[in-house]
Parts: structure tokens; sequence; C-alpha cells
């Protein structure tokens, strides 16, 4: 009996397997997602560049990852009391002339496990690392005045959920339905010309940083599952012999009724996945990364980026995350300054920032192997710092509470590190840069401009920023210089 052609594709069932390919199907924006793919050959790269994004879910504390060591450290373990790092432990930095700082023992390799990576200081010290200090979430520039006159505020502060998709869409003033990462594949798509594989990639599952108006979002699973394994399409059938003619069958079906728009679109989304799938078929061996959730991760992105010059991808975005930042209790626990031991994002922050040091590290040095460390830029974002003074009282459960302005962390060959950019805040309760007596930091650089310099040293033209980032004409400068 003769199949309809509806009938043949429901029974051919073809199915994603360990991953999915998210469509933002806006305006019909699938169809604008084909369009990116451009074949024009006058618009793809000449050359590859990567954006690893590594979000920090909870609100990582930047207090007690960047401390001063000069006269403010009396101010910070008067303030801090319980939460206070011993001067002691503290690794010695010099990011500004007349200033020292230490930056958090378990970013150092002095606590590092000797069989992993060495930690960040070793980047720092080559001068790939670089923190960007006091930034956040803005609406406008605004001083301590303005915000408690109720000026300036971002939608939502000090909310979990709405700091976090503000952070990712670098929409401030209310919520976002695509994200700074989305909206510049958007527009740089064709950059990649004809290729595979979507040019934003998840190990994190969906998320709103990489999701744009036309772009597809590749959500796969972390390491250690085989490279191999994370896109595995099946066709029903019995025999082998069945499942190839049905594959065959159906690779003929999807070059019909092409005239017809959304058969065309559903033809072409269909067609991506099984070339993705094929052109995933191996997985590429890489250095040692810790077994941590991030190291995963990081090690899954790794194997991608070996794979960019037989995959044709000449621009990637990846998005990687870490959860367990949100230290209302138990913030230092028993041993503050001791590595994480286990694969999971569970303790305190100083094995959290054990983790997040060991996994970064060693993405950095296997970019070097890979002799690409210039052309991969990794960066942090988080929901919001902390607050400056405690919460809590009791032994042994002291946290801190959701506050404003932050440091992110920036690595790679192109940055210009082992300095600070933005402004470092003054650590004074009720000071100019507190919000109101807590040590919440008014940001003095906005995620627009974080985001806004990625941006452009990943090739998004000047004239495309405000397409993509729609306030940052209310800051003074678009590029914050920390990658050359």
């Amino acid at each position: 009996m003769a199949q309809s052609r509806r009938s043949f594709l429901r029974q051919t069932g073809c199915a994603l397997g360990a991953t999915a390919i998210l469509s933002s199907i806006e305006k019909l924006g699938m169809i604008g997602a084909l369009a990116q793919q451009s074949s024009n050959p006058d618009n793809v790269a000449a050359d590859y560049k990567a954006l690893v994004c590594i979000f920090l879910f909870g609100g990582n504390d930047g207090n007690n990852m960047i401390v001063p060591l000069d006269s403010e450290f009396n101010a910070y373990t008067s303030v801090r009391g319980v939460l206070a790092l011993p001067q002691s432990s503290l690794v010695p930095i010099n990011p500004i002339s007349g200033r020292q700082f230490g930056m958090h023992p378990n970013l150092s390799p002095e606590v590092a496990n000797a069989a992993q990576s060495k930690g960040l200081l070793d980047v720092w010290n080559q001068q790939k690392l670089a923190v960007l200090c006091n930034v956040g979430t803005l609406v406008q520039p605004v001083t301590r005045a303005q915000y408690q006159s109720g000026a300036g505020h971002p939608y939502q502060l000090f909310s979990h959920s709405d700091q976090q998709t503000q952070q990712q869409s670098s929409i401030s003033n209310g919520p976002a339905q695509t994200g700074w990462g989305g909206r510049i594949s958007d527009i740089t798509g064709g950059l990649n010309g004809t290729v595979p594989l979507p040019m934003s990639v998840s190990v994190a599952g969906s998320n709103l940083f990489a999701t744009g108006k036309n772009t597809r979002l590749l959500a796969i699973s972390p390491a250690p599952t085989a490279l191999n394994s994370v896109l595995v399409l099946t066709t029903s059938g019995g025999a082998s012999a069945d499942q190839t003619a049905r594959r065959n069958t159906l690779q003929q079906l999807l070059g019909f009724d092409t005239s017809s728009f959304l058969v065309k679109a559903s033809s072409d989304t269909m067609a991506q996945a099984l070339q993705t799938s094929a052109s995933l078929a191996t997985d590429p061996t890489v250095g040692t990364f810790p077994a941590t959730s991030l190291g995963n991760q990081l090690k899954q992105v790794a194997k991608l980026i070996k794979l960019r010059d037989a995959l044709g991808m000449k621009r990637q975005i990846f998005f990687c995350s870490m959860s367990s930042f949100d230290t209302h209790t138990n913030q230092t626990g028993s041993n503050p300054t001791s590595p994480a031991s286990g694969g999971t994002n569970s303790g305190n922050q100083g094995s959290l920032l054990a983790q997040l040091s060991q996994a970064m590290k060693a993405f950095y040095d296997e970019m070097v192997l890979q002799g690409i460390s210039n052309q991969v830029t990794t960066f942090t974002l988080s929901d919001f710092s902390r607050t400056f003074a405690p919460s809590g009282s009791a032994v042994g459960t002291v946290g801190s509470d959701h506050a404003w302005g932050n440091h992110s962390l920036i690595m790679g060959g192109s940055v210009r590190g082992g300095t600070f950019y933005g402004t470092f805040p003054t650590l004074a309760l009720g000071g100019p840069d507190d919000t109101d007596t807590r040590g919440r930091w008014i940001p003095t650089t906005s995620v627009d401009q974080y985001a806004a310099t990625l941006a452009t040293w990943y090739g998004l033209a000047a004239s495309d920023l405000p397409t993509v980032f729609p306030y940052l004409g209310r800051f003074a400068s678009s590029n914050l210089g920390f990658l050359g």
C-alpha cells in the first residue's frame, strides 16, 4: 500500500539522542537561521575564533576572590569577620601601580592537585589572565545618591533569576527573550559559511545566553560522554539494510517541495541534524582535565575545537556553567583553602574556586597545545557578587547575601593580562560605592561594555554593536581594552 510523505516521515522516526537542537521560531526565525549559513565565500572568515562563557550560578563572592592587601585590608578583616581569609593564605599580585592585592588561595598552584592543572596564578603570571573589577547589570551609569533616589535600578535587582537573565542578555530594564551570545551569532553566522554545526554550542543544557532570534543552539552532553556519542541519529526498522533504505529515502524526500516555505524550513532543519550527526563521528584525544563538572564540560569544548578544521568552523560560541555559588551559609566551610576532591559542585566557595581554577588552567593548556590560545577567549559571568558584610551569626553557618557589582575573569592568549580593568570599589559600608550599608557595590562597568569588548574581538562590526547591545550608547566606552 502506498504511503504518504507525512506517514513515511513519521514512521522513519529519526530521533536525536542525548542532545537538543533548539530553534527560536519567533517570526519564523528558523528561516533566518538558514540564511545565516551563507555560502558566499566573501563572507567566510579567514581565521578561527571562539568565545567560551563560564557562568557561575548563584552569585560568586568577588570580595573573597580578590582582596586588597594594602590599607584596605584592615577594613576587609574588620567587616568580613569569620568570612575573611587570612592574609598569609592570599597570593600577592600587583596589578595596579602602588597597590597590592591578594588572589584567593584556591586560584593559585600551591593548593592545586599536582596530578591535575596548576591553577590560574600561572596564567596570570604569563599575563594571559585579567580581572574586570566591579562589573554588573546597569540601566545607565549611576551614583550612590542617584540609586538611593530611585534612579538607575536594574529590573528586579538582587533576584537570582532576573540577574542571571540580565547577565546573559545585557538587557537590564526588563525581561529578555534573547542572549547577547545568540544575537552575536545571528549577525556573524555568515562568517562560518556552510558548515554542519551551529555556531552556538552548550555543554550545560539550554540557556538564554546563546539563544538568538535566528540562532540554533546545539546542546550536547559533557565528557566523559564520547563526542561521537552525543548526537546519534537512529532510524526505525529491524535489519540494517532496512534502516539504510529508510535513511536514503529520507534524504531524497528532504529535497522535495522546497518551494514551500515551511516545508523547506522543516527539511533543512532535518538535513542539518543529519549532517551534524555525521560530522561528530569521531572522538578526538585531548589533554588531561580534572574529573569535575566544569572540567568535563571544558574537555568536551576542547574536543569540538580540535575538530574545527575538519568541520570547517571559523567562529564558535560555547556555554559552560557551575552552580552552588549561592553561599548564604557555610561560605568558607571548615577548611577554606582545601581544593575540591570530587566531581560535583557541592561545597563552600573555596572548593568551587579550586574546581574553576583547575578546569580553566587545563583548558588554557590544551589551547596552547592545539596552537590556538590566541584565538580562544574564556570569560566568567555570575548573577552578582555577595554582600561585603556577612549574613548569619551561628558558628559554621555564616555566609553572605545577594549583592551587585562583581569581579570577572578573562583568559586567553589575546588577553592583555596580569592587570585589572574597570575600577576596584571602595570597601566601605555606606561608602561612595555602596547601595546601602551592607556592601553591595554599585557597578562602575556595565555588562554591556564587557560583552561588547568580547564581541568586537570575536568579529562583530562596530556598526552592529547597537543591534546586539541596544543600551551600549549610554556608557562612555564600548571597548575596555583587555583584548589585543
